[in-house]
């Protein structure tokens, strides 16, 4: 654990507690789960005629190509090999640029734990010269993908491109807390800020949006503010008690600071943090950042930002919330806050998106599935629901008559 952790902290910059606490061990609790599933999983005998047997079998599909991202390098690797492996799959993984360091020590486990030689392979490379080929390779019969909307497009692409390969897609998130105004300011404040800051803000479904009913924005953001300061201090990843580590790479937190720089611009205004932290010791770290006054029409509000950067929406009624909610093109994650739950059934109904948490954030568990709607993507993670995407099923049809 020790090992993989430090070089998951090496590779993307995420502080060691956590690589320590969640990454790595998320990662062999997902295989563990899929192992166990093992021997849970059944085929079928559908209702026929007497004279007739239909057996309804799951079969695996064949050649898995995984492409995972950087910014949980290790627990989405599991989430694409724990159920891709136990329904009877190969894969191939082929982990970001960014982060292969952890992927390939993996292999080498499962070789140690006596994987068969082929079952498992590591491709560690560029898109355009690994991920690419492996979409478009005829023996490849599923694409298993998280990522951007916008590279995830060209793994349909791809798929369409060469043998109509199936494709499972994870994508971007703008996901919005709705807090009512009937709603524990403390609790969602620090959900909030978590939400936002945990893993320096590059998470998929990290709440990155928050409306806010205007007659309690002023204090909400307040409490954003001194939850983010007391609990989650900014630091060098090799901290013990940093909570909030460095940006990946340097693209990606110039990338940041310009959608702050731009927030400005189309007329928000920077109520917390707003620059770049430690430059004196040369590595990539953005203050945690609130924009306030924004729009919903804003770019800052409809591009995924993926950094430590939450953006504030007031709203007066309920059904502008839900609007304000719907009106993107992810759908990945949401969380609605109220002590109505007459109106967080409402909500929760209402809002188009793979996880509505109620007067909570980021809760999960491997038996709940993880995805989106709308070009969040399609097809699901976690759960033993995401077994089936990775077979295909078969009817056998026998006449004893």
């Amino acid at each position: 654990m020790d090992e993989i952790a430090l070089l998951e902290t090496l590779d993307v910059g995420k502080v060691i507690a956590n690589s320590i606490s969640v990454d790595v061990p998320s990662c062999a609790n997902c295989i563990q789960y899929y192992a166990e599933l093992a021997d849970k999983l059944y085929d079928e005998v559908a209702p026929t005629g007497a004279h007739d047997v239909a057996m309804v079998r799951k079969e695996p599909l064949g050649v898995v190509g995984a492409i995972v991202p950087w910014n949980y390098p290790l627990i989405l690797a599991a989430w694409k090999l724990g159920p891709a492996l136990v329904a009877g799959n190969s894969v191939i993984l082929k982990p970001a640029e960014q982060s292969p360091l952890g992927s390939l020590v993996l292999g080498r486990l499962a070789k140690e734990a006596g994987l068969p030689n082929g079952v498992l392979n590591i491709v560690p490379g560029f898109g355009e010269k690994a991920g690419k080929p492996i979409a478009l390779h005829p023996d490849v019969d599923m694409i298993a993908f998280t990522g951007s909307t916008e590279v995830g497009k060209l793994m349909m692409v791809y798929a369409g491109q060469s043998n109509m390969k199936r494709v499972a897609l994870e994508c971007g998130g703008k996901s919005p807390h709705v807090v009512m105004p009937d709603a524990d300011l403390d609790s969602a404040a620090e959900a909030i800020a978590w939400g936002i800051y945990y893993n320096q803000g590059e998470t998929c479904h990290a709440g990155s949006r928050v409306l806010v009913h205007a007659s309690i924005r002023k204090a909400l953001i307040k409490k954003i503010a001194e939850a983010q300061t007391a609990q989650i201090p900014l630091g060098h990843p090799f901290d013990a008690g940093a909570q909030l580590g460095a940006i990946v790479e340097e693209r990606q937190m110039e990338r940041v600071l310009s959608y702050i720089e731009l927030g400005v611009k189309e007329g928000a205004r920077v109520a917390h943090g707003g620059r770049r932290a430690l430059a004196e010791t040369g590595g990539f770290y953005i203050e945690p950042t609130i924009l306030d006054g924004a729009t919903n029409a804003m770019r800052i509000a409809q591009e995924e930002i993926f950094g430590p950067v939450v953006i504030v929406i007031p709203f007066e009624t309920e059904a502008e919330a839900v609007g304000l909610a719907n009106d993107t093109i992810y759908g990945l994650a949401a969380a609605v806050w109220t002590r109505d739950m007459r109106a967080a059934h409402r909500l929760s109904r209402a809002i188009r998106a793979g996880t509505v948490w109620v007067n909570t954030y980021d809760r999960s568990s491997l038996t709940t599935p993880s995805g989106g709607f709308k070009q969040s993507g399609f097809g699901r993670d976690r759960s033993p629901h995401a077994i089936d995407k990775y077979t295909d099923f078969k009817t056998i049809w026998a006449n004893y008559q």
